[in-house]
């Protein structure tokens, strides 16, 4: 059976029964948990080191009242590297490439940001719909304008992670199935067009940890506005 392009990013069925919510559950399992001892072993340590660091400088910009947000942005975007990390293994499911997924932890946690806005300072969130010093007879298309583009944020969010992980999971398959049709025939060429795929593959591994950590920045700016 001839299998299209875009069947790896089909979500996964067993016996009539949806496998996307075991895929989102078990990258848990991979991460290191404190111990008792007195000292925690270099993964630990690591771990902590990188969380803490990411807090840091993500919620600087922050008030006191931002910094709530710590756990659930920092959860977030380890959550969301080990999807993309675990996508990139043979045989595996992104579930990050599925844009319902992304959306949906894009506008439940855009909308709150939004609402803590209205709730706390309504005056200052309205205002950013209106640029100050702006002309009388603008102000009506203005408005329009920031409105939609207040809407389109989650939507961006969604599509961004989505794009970049989808169109970096097609272009190792292409060069792939090229290093595999190409070996028979032209092995130097073949050779030359792995090193290719090496290259792909690590340029892949840097945009999935530098997608989730936009995604989580992004969020963390709309909060500034907010907050």
């Amino acid at each position: 059976m001839t299998l299209s392009l875009f069947d790896q990013f089909m979500s996964p069925w067993h016996m009539g029964i949806p496998l996307l919510a075991i895929s989102l559950v078990l990258p848990w399992i991979f991460f290191p948990t404190p111990t008792p001892r007195w000292l925690n072993n270099r993964m630990l340590t690591f771990q902590s080191w990188f969380i803490a660091r990411f807090t840091q400088q993500t919620f600087l910009p922050l008030n006191v009242g931002g910094h709530k947000w710590a756990l659930l942005l920092t959860s977030l975007m380890v959550f969301l590297i080990t999807l993309n990390m675990l996508g990139l293994l043979p045989y595996t499911f992104t579930p990050t490439t599925q844009l319902s997924l992304n959306l949906g932890l894009a506008v439940p946690l855009w909308l709150a940001t939004v609402v803590i806005g209205m709730r706390n300072q309504p005056t200052a969130a309205l205002g950013h719909l209106l640029p100050e010093g702006t002309p009388t007879p603008l102000i009506p298309v203005l408005i329009i304008i920031e409105t939609i583009s207040l809407f389109i944020r989650p939507v961006a969010l969604g599509v961004r992670l989505t794009a970049n992980l989808t169109a970096g999971h097609l272009l190792i398959q292409l060069v792939s199935m090229a290093v595999f049709v190409l070996l028979p025939m032209m092995p130097t060429v073949a050779l030359l067009t792995a090193v290719l795929l090496l290259m792909l593959t690590l340029l892949e591994i840097a945009v999935a940890m530098i997608q989730a950590y936009v995604f989580v920045l992004l969020l963390s700016l709309y909060l500034q506005e907010n907050v």
